[in-house]
């Protein structure tokens, strides 16, 4: 079994940051191509090719938060599992091969619900100004908060929040995927080259396999998060999906998975790959 240790709080804080900035900036582009396509009022009404960039500030604002509590979650929840496991083979407990891809699968997962507390709103403000329903993330936001008065502060809560399920929906099992395979694989390279660390080269290449797979898979509920995030009125899930089924057809469902698998394909080498690099760069000084 691979010697590696797993990154500190401190370090998962900064590099997840890091990453989360650094992967949302450099696609932003692609992800406001992917809303377009999903919007139901289509792809040419909601911008087409102009303003690529609109919205992104809200993306900057939620980029690093968000993904510092997604990996300090996640390495965290990993770690206390893996403890905890550990504990119970030196016992003599006997250990079962699958227990280290649920513990990722539990972990991931965890951490999808913490980062969600800082993603769904900067989702439902970015998509709205990507989709031209608002020239900027500040106005769609100003947009949301001047309901105040006629929905009062928990109707402009539930607003930003809007959309909270099916993203908790989508993430989970897109996270269910992706980590327990991005984690797999980087075992796999350390087994092979006998050391106790990868790449980030490495890393990255492995979050971008196993990024487009989970994308893939997940576009369906990516469509219906959208659909709902950009609805004028607050809709529920079942009934959405029926009318989405009734006015397009299954197809419908897999708008945009192009652009979202290329987009997460390369983001995943990117958020994955620069979180490994900050990840061993830091262990790097702390231990000198």
């Amino acid at each position: 079994m691979s010697s590696q240790t797993n990154p500190t709080f401190t370090t998962a804080l900064l590099s997840g940051a890091l990453a989360g900035t650094t992967v949302d900036l450099s696609l932003y582009p692609l992800d406001t191509l992917k809303t377009r396509l999903q919007s139901s009022s289509g792809f040419l009404a909601s911008g087409g090719f102009t303003g690529i960039y609109r919205g992104v500030g809200s993306a900057i604002i939620g980029s690093a938060p968000g993904a510092a509590l997604f990996f300090c979650t996640y390495e965290y929840s990993k770690s206390f599992l893996s403890a905890r496991r550990h504990a119970r083979q030196v016992t003599g407990a006997e250990i079962g091969e699958w227990e280290a891809p649920v513990e990722h699968m539990v972990a991931a997962s965890l951490g999808e619900v913490a980062a969600c507390a800082v993603r769904v709103p900067t989702e439902v403000v970015k998509q709205r100004a990507q989709a031209g329903q608002h020239p900027s993330s500040l106005s769609a936001l100003s947009a949301i908060l001047s309901q105040h008065r006629s929905i009062r502060v928990s109707g402009v809560w539930r607003e930003l929040y809007r959309g909270w399920s099916v993203t908790i929906m989508r993430e989970v099992p897109f996270t269910v995927i992706q980590f327990p395979l991005w984690e797999s694989m980087k075992e796999y390279r350390r087994r092979k080259t006998g050391k106790d660390g990868i790449t980030a080269l490495e890393s990255g290449l492995f979050g971008s396999a196993a990024g487009a797979i989970a994308a893939g898979f997940t576009t369906p509920l990516d469509v219906l998060k959208t659909r709902m995030m950009l609805a004028k009125e607050k809709t529920a899930m079942i009934p959405l999906l029926k009318q989405i089924l009734k006015d397009s057809g299954p197809r419908a469902f897999f708008a945009g998975i192009g652009p979202r698998v290329l987009w997460i394909s390369a983001g995943g080498a990117i958020f994955l790959g620069s979180y490994q690099w900050a990840a061993n760069s830091i262990s790097e000084r702390q231990n000198r």
